[in-house]
């Protein structure tokens, strides 16, 4: 009997430390800030090991108070519903650029995107550390928007095409698959080709059946996409140099301590030194494989380079776009120079 009372006691103890090590548990998730980072990339590809990065970093920095979790392939819906959620209160991230800003009401960020803007990555990054930077990100805190960090990559955008582009001129009625966004309809306009407006799901059947005549975005994703398989020639024009930007709410980041913003900001800048790395090791991977695919690649010349960008001068100063500021071209190029 003494040994069953001391059965039952030692039962009764441990049952006590599970439920004090559960509250416990349930007493840190209460406390510990969980961020959902939606976005369209696929597991393994640079951009989602970049953020698997930024994920382990948030964690070691934080002490285990914050939490990152990623919801890759579109899980959370499209970038305008997980836009939606922010607004509405959510802890939720995703990625954006200017053309996305642009739509959301902040008008000259939309410039970002516009063809031929930067010669080199190296002025994109003076211009996202600029004043008139600055100036944009305030402009869309106050449309509910707060923008984390601007030094990822995405990647330069080229022209894969069915038949062979060495010059600008060569784009002269080319039907060239474009998102459906102003500034990118605008951007092809004025190199002569003819943008059309599609889904890229739909742009390999297009390309197939002779519906249009070639597509644009960085090499990973034409690459993915495999549209070599139905458009073989390649030039590496680098119309846009798409960089990328991570995005909550301003609210959630006001919710935020100041060292709790330190460690998602610096975090996701070292993250982002990570992906811009991983970014260009993959273009040289994805190159190889386009050429072992039978893809003919054009490496322009800079007087080529000056043609495509002589003719998108045209661009800056389109009555589509009244509503920038007056001499914005100006003011963002003299931003990127100092």
């Amino acid at each position: 009997m003494k040994k069953k009372w001391i059965w039952m006691l030692l039962a009764a103890a441990m049952a006590a430390l599970l439920v004090m090590s559960g509250c416990g548990g349930r007493h840190a998730d209460r406390n510990k800030i969980t961020i959902d980072i939606g976005y369209e990339n696929n597991p393994g590809e640079p951009l989602d090991q970049a953020l698997n990065r930024w994920k382990d970093l948030v964690a070691e920095k934080s002490g285990g108070t914050m939490e990152i979790v990623l919801y890759p392939s579109s899980q959370l819906g499209s970038k305008n519903d997980i836009i939606d959620m922010m607004i509405s209160g959510q802890p939720v991230m995703t990625l954006a650029d200017g053309a996305f800003y642009s739509d959301r009401g902040v008008k000259d960020f939309g410039i970002v995107f516009g063809p031929f803007l930067f010669k080199d990555w190296d002025e994109c990054w003076r211009l996202t550390n600029s004043d008139w930077y600055k100036e944009q990100e305030q402009k869309l805190a106050k449309k509910g928007l707060h923008i984390v960090v601007s030094n990822w990559v995405y990647g330069d955008r080229h022209l894969l095409t069915k038949k062979p582009v060495n010059k600008v001129e060569d784009l002269e009625g080319m039907k060239i698959r474009v998102p459906n966004n102003t500034i990118q309809v605008k951007g092809f306009e004025v190199l002569g080709a003819v943008p059309t407006p599609m889904s890229l799901g739909d742009t390999y059947t297009a390309l197939q059946q002779g519906t249009i005549d070639g597509v644009e975005n960085p090499l990973p994703v034409l690459y993915n996409g495999k549209f070599q398989e139905v458009a073989k020639y390649l030039i590496l024009d680098g119309h846009v140099k798409n960089f990328t930007t991570w995005v909550c709410s301003e609210d959630f980041w006001k919710s935020l301590t100041p060292e709790q913003q330190a460690i998602l900001q610096e975090s996701g800048e070292e993250a982002g030194v990570f992906n811009n790395a991983l970014q260009k090791e993959s273009e040289k991977e994805v190159l190889e494989k386009f050429r072992q695919e039978g893809v003919t690649i054009v490496d322009p010349s800079d007087e080529v380079l000056n043609g495509f960008r002589e003719r998108a001068k045209a661009f800056y100063s389109l009555p589509d776009f009244k509503d920038w500021s007056e001499g914005l071209y100006d003011t963002v190029k003299a931003a990127m120079a100092s």
